[in-house]
């Protein structure tokens, strides 16, 4: 099972976890679309479209670099029309971009709800649509939404209702899509991380980096999706998934080699995570 020559779409991909899962299917020979709002460098958070792009080519693969507004369905229909015309179609798409704000109804902005909501939610929405003529004609295309279990529980209501709706959202949209896309022969699933993943963006909204002494590095999360990206025959399809699980399902038992520090405590579970 391999990459090699498969076309993956991939928003948010300038760093992160989306750089991640460029990164290992690159490894295959894959080739990767980046794309995202970074094209140049941003003060606080590292990466754009373009050293991504030179990454990728450097791992193995061939990359294009698409700057893109998710938000702009228009320019999301461009985009893909350019990937599909300069790659010779599409067959995954990663909807990894996201917008986060840990606030509760009492003090959020509505434009910051806004804004969650159009990135997290109807993109994955925007995108979808704009992807499936290309993906309907792939050898068994993928949708691969960055989105957690449909956890009930009211704590993960209690303190930041509106963003856990939008990424719920995000997760029902996938089962939906499982169902809507079978006649397709596309597979739709969602996958999640079990513990906090180190990233900029997580540092940029936690403040500080202390408590990546207690995460996992992108890599887990690429393992898990690369091993979604090169199944075949719906063989996983409308699941949920959590990045440790999905790895377990495929033999692997060890996973030390994904501490960000070798030396850190008990790894912090993410949100929605029991």
């Amino acid at each position: 099972m391999s990459l090699q020559g498969k076309t993956l779409f991939i928003t948010g991909a300038s760093r992160g976890i989306g750089r991640e899962i460029a990164l290992r299917a690159a490894r295959d020979g894959a080739n990767i679309v980046i794309a995202a709002k970074s094209a140049e460098p941003h003060a606080k958070l590292p990466g754009t479209i373009h050293s991504v792009a030179a990454e990728v080519e450097a791992a193995g693969g061939k990359a294009l670099a698409v700057q893109l507004d998710v938000r702009d369905e228009a320019a999301v229909k461009v985009a893909m029309a350019r990937a599909a015309e300069h790659f010779g179609g599409i067959d995954g798409l990663i909807n990894n971009a996201g917008a986060i704000k840990l606030v509760g109804v009492e003090h959020l902005e509505p434009k910051r709800f806004d804004l969650m909501f159009q990135i997290n939610t109807r993109a994955v929405m925007v995108c979808s649509q704009a992807a499936l003529p290309y993906l309907k004609t792939s050898a068994g295309g993928h949708i691969l939404n960055l989105s957690p279990p449909l956890n009930m529980d009211s704590k993960w209501f209690a303190q930041h209702g509106p963003y856990t709706v939008t990424k719920y959202g995000m997760s029902m949209l996938t089962l939906g899509m499982s169902e809507e896309f079978k006649k397709y022969a596309i597979s739709v699933n969602s996958l999640w991380p079990k513990t906090m993943i180190a990233t900029a963006a997580i540092e940029f909204e936690l403040g500080s980096r202390d408590a990546f002494k207690r995460a996992r590095t992108p890599a887990i999360m690429a393992d898990a999706a690369y091993a979604i990206l090169v199944s075949s025959g719906r063989s996983i399809s409308g699941r949920l998934l959590i990045d440790e699980d999905i790895l377990r399902e495929q033999g692997q038992s060890e996973f030390e080699q994904y501490r960000f520090d070798p030396a850190g405590g008990t790894l912090i579970p993410d949100l929605f995570v029991d």
